[in-house]
Order: structure tokens, then C-alpha cells, then sequence
């Protein structure tokens, strides 16, 4: 039987494999060029890109937990204008898609992170981690009430020409919701799931295991709970999806796209392995062929929700 086909499409962006670096976990993607080849990766998403710079939290920033990690460094980054300087340069190099995450705590910050790298080349779309909260508008997360959402992604639509991908919290009642509002918003895709606010205390000295107190979860603990998410969306959107959250093997990597994801990211386990994502697409190659199939699009298209498209 011949090789597997991995590559794929995603909003128009042609990928080597569905398997991405995720955001927060790989830095600025040209830090890894000397550890793994670049260009063998499905892309990259950048450490999130703020208008200035920011310090991010006090340490300790990482906790091991029992299934997973925890972690509160508080969105450090160079800011857009040293990414686009001293960063991007270096990843233009490379044939490797490059996906910008977005953040901010006004709307404004946003469009103007995404302005300025409309200005240049080397990136083929954008991430918006809306997991932050609206300053403009009293602390409300701009993930935890669709308005805000709904707003924050028309607005960036209107200057985004490239691809733009929402990446939604877990930290929600319902998902479905949030889902809806990105797409009808403009949203090209949407990624999901953002870490789980958790806490982890020292009993000893009965004070927070994180200079920042809480934290957000991520690896193999909470990817029941992605899988869960991506089948809900998958649900009640058209556009596609991109699902991570504890994906460590190709199996992994599997079940997310049986459940409605296109493609996948792969986070925490670069801590473990930073040629986890080359690993894991290694893996989703050999498990197919096991299926007897012998190209990727045999597996996750059609889409066949799993859930009804009536709330649960």
C-alpha cells in the first residue's frame, strides 16, 4: 500500500500535515528550527502577539500536575512590533505556515496587532486567543459572553484579509453558543480548547503552587473534555475546527478528528518532546494505514456530527 497523504487544507492555507504547533508552547516557532526541520510541520502559532510588550506573571509560572500541567505566564511576548522586526524575518525562511496569535484587553488592541501584520509577509492567518478580559467593558472575558465575541471578531474581520481563526475557552457553560457568534461574526475557524482555569495549592505552606495563583490546564487531563467541545461545535458550525487539548500520540490526534476537527495542535507535550507534532503525525500516518486508508481526507470528511444540533 502506498505512503499515507497527510496534506490538507485549511481556509485556503495548504498544509503539509493536519498537525500544528500550538500557541504558548513552541515561542516564536524559529526557536525550534535548530531541534526539528520547520518546514516538516503542518504550521506554526506563534506565542501570542500583544499591541506592546508584555513581562507576563511572577514565578514559579509551571506546575506539574497528575495528568497534565499547569500554567500561569501571563501572555509574556515581545509585542507585534519585535515579532515583526526580530522574529518574523527568521521564519520566512521557512515554507512552513505561520499562524499569528492575537490578543488584547480592548478591541482596539486587536485591530491594531492584526494591522500591523497585515503590513507585511511571511503570515498566512491569524489566531485570536479571546480568552482575555474587556477592560472597556469591566473585566468581562471577551470568551464568556457571545456579544462581546461577536463584536470583538466583526471588528478584526473588517482589517483581517488573511484567514482568521478563533480559538475559544472551555471556561463556558455551553460552547455552542461562543461557536455560532465566531462564524457569523466572519470567523474563517475556529480552534478550541484554550487551557481550563484551574488552582493548586502547597498544603504545607496553604499558598498558590503559581506566581500568578490560578493557572490554565492543558495536557491529557482535559482532552476528554476537548473532544467533547469540538463534537459540540462540529454540531451547529459550518466552518472548520482545529481541536487540541492533551493530544500526545496519533491516536490522539484521531479522535479529535472523528469528533469534527480538520486538523489538530499539539501543546503541551513539546515540553515532553519538542518534536512532539512531527511525532504525532507520524502516528496519525501509521494509524491510518492500519484503517487501510490511504489519505487523511478518507478519515475526517464529511464531517458527521456526533451530537444533535439541539443543545444538550
Amino acid at each position: 500500500m502506498p505512503p499515507v497523504r497527510l496534506a490538507t487544507e485549511l481556509c485556503g492555507i495548504s498544509l503539509r500535515n493536519p498537525v500544528l504547533a500550538a500557541s504558548g508552547t513552541f515561542g516564536y516557532g524559529i526557536e525550534f528550527a535548530s531541534l526539528l526541520d520547520l518546514n516538516q510541520l503542518g504550521g506554526i502559532v506563534t506565542k501570542g502577539l500583544s499591541r506592546e510588550p508584555i513581562q507576563g506573571n511572577p514565578p514559579p509560572r509551571l506546575w506539574h500536575t497528575e495528568a497534565g500541567m499547569m500554567n500561569s505566564v501571563g501572555l509574556q511576548n515581545v509585542g507585534v512590533r519585535a515579532f515583526i522586526e526580530k522574529k518574523l524575518p527568521g521564519l520566512r525562511r521557512y515554507s512552513v505556515p505561520v499562524l499569528a496569535n492575537v490578543f488584547g484587553y480592548l478591541p482596539e488592541d486587536y485591530v491594531e496587532v492584526v494591522s500591523q501584520l497585515e503590513a507585511v509577509e511571511g503570515i498566512a492567518g491569524y489566531e485570536l486567543n479571546v480568552s482575555c478580559p474587556n477592560t472597556k467593558e469591566g473585566g468581562i472575558f471577551f470568551s464568556s459572553d457571545p456579544a462581546l465575541l461577536s463584536d470583538l471578531v466583526s471588528r478584526v474581520r473588517r482589517v483581517a484579509r488573511r484567514p482568521l481563526i478563533v480559538k475559544l475557552s472551555p471556561n463556558v457553560a455551553s460552547i455552542r453558543p461562543f461557536a455560532q457568534a465566531a462564524e457569523q461574526a466572519g470567523a474563517d475557524a475556529i480552534s478550541l480548547i484554550n487551557t481550563v482555569i484551574s488552582l493548586a495549592i502547597d498544603p504545607h505552606t496553604r499558598k498558590p503552587r503559581l506566581g500568578g495563583v490560578s493557572g490554565g490546564l492543558s495536557g491529557p487531563a482535559i482532552k476528554p473534555l476537548a473532544i467533547h467541545m469540538v463534537a459540540e461545535a462540529a454540531a451547529v458550525v459550518r466552518i472548520p475546527i482545529i481541536g487540541m487539548g492533551g493530544i500526545f500520540n496519533g491516536e490522539d490526534a484521531a479522535e479529535f478528528l472523528a469528533a469534527g476537527a480538520s486538523a489538530v495542535q499539539v501543546g503541551t507535550a513539546t515540553f515532553v518532546d519538542p518534536r512532539a507534532p512531527l511525532r504525532v503525525a507520524a502516528g496519525l500516518a501509521r494509524f491510518l494505514l492500519r484503517q487501510g486508508l490511504s489519505d487523511v481526507h478518507q478519515f475526517i470528511a464529511p464531517r458527521r456530527p456526533l451530537y444533535s444540533q439541539q443543545a444538550k
